[in-house]
């Protein structure tokens, strides 16, 4: 029985043999997959990597970042931006206590410049041109018209209101200027007659400092005269400051 079993696995043993002509069944081992060891020179087994692989280096950065340096100087400021729009209006804040009391202010100035003249005495001129001079004052503030010149000279420059009154004399002609300085501004005339009348002129006038306002007669071909008696007052001229310039 052992003789036959022996010779069933020879027969199978030969039939699993190559035949003698065909090529040699090349050696390998279990650890030829792997690769050789590093520097042991052996070529790498056929098959197993085609192509050395690429080595590139990598340096981590974080791991080479320093300490925190020092704050640098500002920098110069940028343009300035649109503006905005305009934020709700807040809630009222609460009243607030009462400040303390000023120094006194000056009292208000109020200029004031007013005259009133008249004459009792007739006048019968006797040059081309010849002042009318006043005998009587009615007001005088601050005695800016001068008598003795028969003339208003401005203190206060404005804005002057000024009148005058004359009557006339019979059969004798009545020529008189209001003046300013040596310019005449209006006339007071009357033609002779046989009946003496009232005449009146009045003007305002825009003055300045210094200027003077006075009444000339004038005389011409006819005589020229003016009454009034020593009873009554004929003859006035009344002036007074409207508005100052300085208000």
């Amino acid at each position: 029985m052992l003789g036959v079993l022996l010779t069933i696995t020879f027969v199978h043993l030969v039939a699993l043999a190559p035949p003698p002509d065909g090529p040699p069944v090349p050696c390998r081992r279990c650890c030829d997959h792997l690769p050789p060891t590093e520097g042991s020179q052996a070529p790498p087994p056929s098959g197993v990597y085609s192509q050395v692989p690429e080595v590139r280096a990598y340096i981590n950065m974080t791991i080479l970042k320093g300490d925190k340096g020092d704050r640098g100087e500002r920098g110069t400021p940028g343009k300035t931006g649109q503006e905005g729009p305009t934020g709700p209006v807040g809630p009222i804040g609460a009243k607030g206590s009462k400040g303390q009391a000023g120094l006194p202010g000056d009292p208000c100035k109020v200029n004031f410049a007013a005259f009133s003249v008249g004459r009792r005495k007739s006048l019968h001129s006797l040059e081309a041109y010849q002042t009318l001079i006043f005998d009587t004052v009615f007001v005088n503030l601050d005695n800016h018209f001068n008598m003795f010149a028969g003339k208003f000279i401005c203190h206060t420059p404005g804005i002057y209101f000024f009148n005058v009154n004359i009557h006339t004399w019979n059969f004798k002609e009545t020529y008189l200027h209001i003046m300013r300085n040596e310019a005449e501004q209006a006339i007071v005339y009357a033609q002779p007659s046989d009946r003496s009348i009232m005449q009146s002129q009045s003007l305002m006038l825009d003055l300045g400092l210094g200027d003077e306002v006075w009444i000339r007669l004038y005389k011409r071909e006819r005589e020229n005269a003016i009454y009034s008696d020593d009873v009554d007052v004929y003859i006035t001229f009344n002036g007074y400051l409207i508005k100052a310039s300085t208000e």
